[in-house]
Formats: C-alpha cells, structure tokens, sequence
C-alpha cells in the first residue's frame, strides 16, 4: 500500500448535546448538513430515526477535523466547521486545558499509588535537576501516568533558575518542586545542599534534565549509579557538546547515524557508563535543526528505558515488596530469554559440525569422539582466553557480530603452536541483562570463526547476572580443545638450532592485544569511533579496530603436517620479543631485520599517537606478525610455498642465534620505521 505524508497541522473539535456533561439531552435531532468537509466529520453518539433524521444518542455527539500549515489555522478552521452543526448542542472548550489534563493526570498518579501500596509494590523516588524547558521530562510524566513507565513517582523537581519553565512544567503536573539558587557558593558547597533537599525527600534517582551546572565529584561519587544524563549523540563521539552544536558538529563530521545516548552521571563530563543508547540515520537533507528534533524524539523513549532499566536494580538492591513472591525474572535473569538466545544458537552450532562430534547443544555437556575424528594416539591441547578491552570497542559502536571471530582466533592459534588441531569450542557469555539479540550476534561471530578453521561449537554457558555489569556491557571467554599426534607435537625443541630460519606470517590489524593503549590514544587524538579512520581510507575508527584476529589453523598446520616447521609462536600480548623465547630452547635466541617487512598503517598511528618508541610498540603489538615459523634453512623455499599457496603473504623475518643474555629477541633497523 502506497501511503503518502504531508507536514500539516490537525485541530479536533466536538459538539455535544445540552445538559453534557451531567444530565446530556438525548434523541434530539441534529443537521449537519452544513459541514464543507464531511469527508473530516466524525459521527459518534449519533443514529437515525424511524424517518432516516440524524438524532444524538450520547455526549460525544459530532467531531470535526481540520487540516492547515499551522495549528492556529486548522484551530480557526475548526472552530468554523463545528458551529455549521445544529441542533441542542454546543461546542465543548475543556477539552485540552492544563486543569483538566492536570486533574485527570493527578487522579491517574493517585490511584496507581493506591494500587502499588495494595499490591506491597515499592516505587522508586525521582528527582529532577533542570535548568531549562526540560522537555525530555514531559515523556516521562506521561509514561508514568499512563502506567507504561511502572514502579517509579517524581518527588521533586528542582532548578537553579527561578524562571525556568521546568518549574512551570512540575507546577502543572502537582509535582513538588523548588528553586534553589547559587548565590556565589562554591561547586560542592551548592551540589551539598542539592544533595540535602533530594535526600529529604527520599529520593533514589536523579535524571538530569537540561541541566546547565557540571556536577561536584562530591555529589557524583554519592549519587554513584544512581544519577542518569541524556546526550543528544551517540557517547563517546561528541562527547563535551550541548544541544545544536552537537548536532552541527555531527554533520560537519559527515557520519552515517546519530542518535541519543542516557547514562550514568559521573565526574568527567559525558563520560560514565551508558545505559541505553538510541539511534537514527543522518539524512542528506538534515539541518542541525531538523536533526535535533529527531533526536529529541530518540530521547524521550531512551530516557524512559533508562529509568525503567536503573529503577529495577534500585527495587532489587533495596529488597523490596516485603511478602509479594519475587520471581526469578522479577529479580532480574530471564529464563526465558535465555531459552530463546539456545534456540537461535542451535542452527548456528550445527553450521559448524564435523567428525566426531555427538549430540547437540544444550545438555549438559558436550560430547566428542576422538576415534571418530581419525585419531589413535592423540595428546589433547587445550587453551582459553578472551579478547580484552576491544570488547569495549564493540560494545560502544554496537558492533557485535565479529568480536566473536576474535575469541575463537585467540585461543584456536595457541593451539595450533602445539601442533595441534582444533577440535571443538565452548564460549562463556555474561551480562548483567541478557539483550537476546545481541548474545545471538556474538555467539554468530563465534560459529563464524568455528566453521572457518573446521572447529565444532558444541556448547557453552551464557550467565545473567543483574548488579555485576553495567547495561549495555557483557564479558566473552573462549575454550577449545585440540589433538595431535604424539609423534607431531611443536615445539620439537631438541631439534632447534642456530641458524634457522624465521618466517612471519602477517598480521590483519591490532588482533585482540594491546587495547588499553589503543583507547588511550584514540582518547588523546580526539577522535570518536564514528571519525574517519586515519590509517583506513573508508572506514571509522571503530570499525577498523574491530578487524577480526586472523586465524592461522588451516595455513600453518599444512606447514606443520609436512613435517619441516620446528616451532610456531603465535604473537600476542608482550609482541615478538615476549613470545618468540616461549618456543625456544634455553640459550638460543633471535635476530630480526626490521626491513624485512612493513608494519601496517594502523601501528604506525598508535606508534605516533603513543610516542611509545619501536621498543615498547614491539613488546605491545604483532606490529604486523601475527605467527612465526621457525625452519631448517634448506625448508625455507618449501614452508614459504606451501604458507603462500594457503593464501598468506609470508616473509622470512629473521633467524635464530646461540644467545643467553636479555634481550633473547633484537629487532635490527627499527629506524627505518620512523616510530
């Protein structure tokens, strides 16, 4: 079906019979034959007679619509149709006012109280700190009134302005309300006596709501997860701005999407954890403008989200209800979602089935037949891991679906240094909220990298536990299991020499080490992960960082099953000069030519945004190796073949030498690298 919009205005009036509201007149007769839209006319409480007349038969007799560029015109347009009805009828003028709207929303809020303190239901406290309209408040009022937001009363609304409209707003509603102004005291001495007066009134959660006062750290450490801001931008990018600046600035940054972002209060501006984030696209024909007002409209929802989200965790820590049975959902862990979450996860386990494997998941174990996988006298290989801090990255930019490649490239090429083949996965997901949709995308990424290197994923724990995360952030770990044959098991450190040969085998980017300083500088560079990536023509920060940990099964255990790799070092945390010693024999160490390869855009930013030095960046980062071979000089042309064959571009990087004093690895010609 076609539908087309226009941007009008509407005005709605009604007339209604004599005596309405207490004793209406009914079955007298009414004309309308005078409306010039009766296509606009709604007859309600209207009938015919034996003889075909209209005639009214209730209070809402007669409604007319009418349509113009601005509400003045389509009121004054309204007003002229409904007088065109006639009969023992007026035009009713309550319909709308402030009191009859704050009467009925004071009746609603009075009678959800009483329904509450029946039911032994505890609600949870609100202050308001605003400065301005507090426009964003307006939602909320209506979704508690309305019972859609439940659980939760405002008991004071204050400001620092006497004539701010926030005031006016909590007057309206019969909301408490107080102006508390500076004069000339200092941050905390201010945010003391706010404190004070929210305290009085037994408030347990503040929303600031236009605020224009940055909060003591005095006043954020006592309202610690207990104080929400909403931010007309996608947190971190734009973070510092206020109202039409951010949103010029996110056109001038030329980013696909926006949106909104609530989250806890903390004393760095803009910076505490986000609850509940909102999103829309930028439009080619958006004005700072017409964004902002699409935005405003994300905020009303993400704050009532925000509110519902924070306000449980009050009602759980505080242990409320007293006698009323508390359920397991009610206490925050959804069995249900969960049981949803395993069924989207079956098919994505069964993608990735291979010998060996028996049962499928969700028991309470998995199963695995070693014979079944063709082996006779295997030693089991078993490792685990995570992927750090680039979970933030990914949490942040809501890009979910490939962390999970980088948990099973982790712990599958440590397996494969052993010699060993992986064989199956189990993977542990935690959060304090369970967002099936987003566990499903992970554990997608999980199944992706699985199927990528013949890996079966046969099972694994995913854990909802309310109070332990932040909304909005979860935790990932990986296991897996791997074998090999007695005979082909790495390193063969008896045969290690001076004078083999060391190949690199690159790397796809950062992989999942060294994060906490890549965040550092991407703090110090200014830029937001939605920012065009310097050292990625194309794509965002985020989104570059993100680049999956490249697996390395199936290209180096073909090198491996030939019989000519001695050893593997899979380059992780502590870089080449911390992992390559690990597979080495005592008293040999290594010699790399730092021309031998170029390290890729990427750490050539963090090294100039780190100032760190080649030292620090090589005992930090692969800096562009992910895995190292080491060979017999006369198995060079053959590992290299084979490696590029697989589809690697490998590199031979430098070579073993007798060695016992530190530093057992030296990079010579780092200069070359200008860090």
């Amino acid at each position: 079906v076609s539908i087309e919009f226009q941007r009008l205005a509407s005005c709605c009036k009604y007339a209604v019979p004599e005596g309405y509201p207490t004793k209406p007149l009914k079955n007298i007769p009414i004309d309308v034959s005078g409306l010039k839209h009766p296509e606009l006319a709604y007859l309600g409480a209207v009938d015919a007679d034996a003889a075909g007349a209209l005639v009214a038969t209730g209070s809402r007799t007669v409604g007319v619509v009418a349509l113009a560029d601005d509400l003045s015109a389509a009121e004054e347009l309204a007003e002229a149709e409904v007088v065109t009805v006639k009969g023992q009828l007026f035009h009713r003028k309550d319909i709308g006012t402030a009191a009859l709207v704050n009467a009925r929303v004071a009746h609603m809020l009075e009678l959800q109280k009483a329904a509450a303190k029946r039911l032994g239901q505890h609600q949870v406290t609100i202050g308001v700190l605003g400065s301005t309209r507090g426009s964003s408040l307006q939602p909320v009022l209506r979704d508690i009134a309305s019972g859609a937001l439940k659980g939760v009363k405002v008991g004071l609304v204050i400001s620092n302005k006497a004539d701010a409209p926030i005031l006016a707003r909590a007057a309206q509603h019969g909301l408490p309300y107080e102006h508390v102004p500076v004069n000339g005291r200092s941050r905390q001495d201010y945010d003391a006596e706010l404190t004070a007066r929210l305290e009085a009134e037994g408030v347990q959660l503040v929303l600031l709501v236009g605020w224009m006062r940055i909060l003591s750290p005095s006043f954020c450490a006592r309202w610690r997860r207990r104080a929400l801001n909403v931010h007309p931008s996608l947190l971190p990018a734009f973070a510092g701005g206020m109202d039409l600046e951010v949103h010029s600035a996110v056109l001038a940054a030329k980013v696909p999407e926006s949106g909104c972002t609530v989250h806890f209060v903390e004393d760095q501006v803009d910076a505490g954890p986000t609850v509940v984030q909102k999103r829309c696209p930028v439009l080619a024909t958006d004005t700072a403008e017409s964004l902002k007002a699409r935005v405003q409209a994300l905020e009303a929802v993400a704050l009532s989200e925000a509110i519902a989200t924070v306000a449980q965790e009050i009602s759980h820590a505080s242990g409320s209800g007293g006698d009323v049975p508390i359920s397991y959902a009610a206490a925050g862990v959804s069995i249900d979602a969960g049981n949803e979450l395993v069924e989207r996860i079956k098919p994505l386990a069964k993608s990735t089935l291979r010998s060996g494997v028996m049962g499928s998941i969700g028991g309470f174990g998995g199963l695995f037949d070693l014979k079944a996988a063709g082996y006779d006298d295997p030693v089991l290989v078993s490792g685990t891991d995570g992927v750090g801090t680039k979970l933030i990255i990914a949490q942040q930019t809501r890009q979910h679906d490939r962390i999970g490649i980088d948990l099973v490239a982790m712990v599958v090429n440590d397996l494969v240094v052993q010699g060993a083949e992986p064989l199956f996965f189990l993977d542990y997901f935690a959060s304090g909220k369970l967002e099936v949709a987003e566990a499903a995308s992970v554990v997608g990424g999980i199944a992706a990298g699985c199927k990528a290197c013949n890996c079966a994923l046969i099972g694994g724990e995913t854990a909802e536990m309310p109070g332990m995360y932040a909304p909005g952030h979860y935790d990932l770990a990986g296991f897996a299991v791997g074998a090999v044959n007695r005979t082909d098991l790495l390193p063969r450190l008896d045969s290690i020499a001076s004078g083999d040969v060391l190949i690199g085998v690159p790397s796809s980017g950062v992989h999942s080490n060294g994060f906490s300083l890549v965040r550092k500088v991407v703090e110090r560079s200014g830029l937001s992960w939605d920012s065009p990536a310097p050292f990625a023509p194309g794509q965002s920060v985020g989104t570059a960082l993100l680049t999956p940990t490249k697996l390395y099964v199936k290209s180096c255990l073909r090198a491996a099953k030939t019989g000519k790799v001695k050893a593997l070092a899979h380059i992780t945390g502590g870089g080449l000069l911390e992992n390559l010693p690990r597979v080495l024999p005592e008293g040999m160490g290594a010699t790399l030519d730092a021309k031998s390869w170029k390290p890729l855009p990427v750490f050539d930013w963090l090294a100039a945004g780190s100032r760190s030095g080649a030292t620090e960046m090589l005992r930090t980062f692969n800096c562009g190796i992910g895995m190292v071979l080491v060979v017999a000089p006369e198995d060079k042309e053959a590992v290299l073949a084979i490696l590029a064959d697989s589809g690697e571009e490998p590199h031979v990087i430098g070579k073993l030498e007798a060695r016992t004093e530190e530093p057992l690895v030296q990079v010579e010609g780092t200069a070359l690298w200008g860090w």
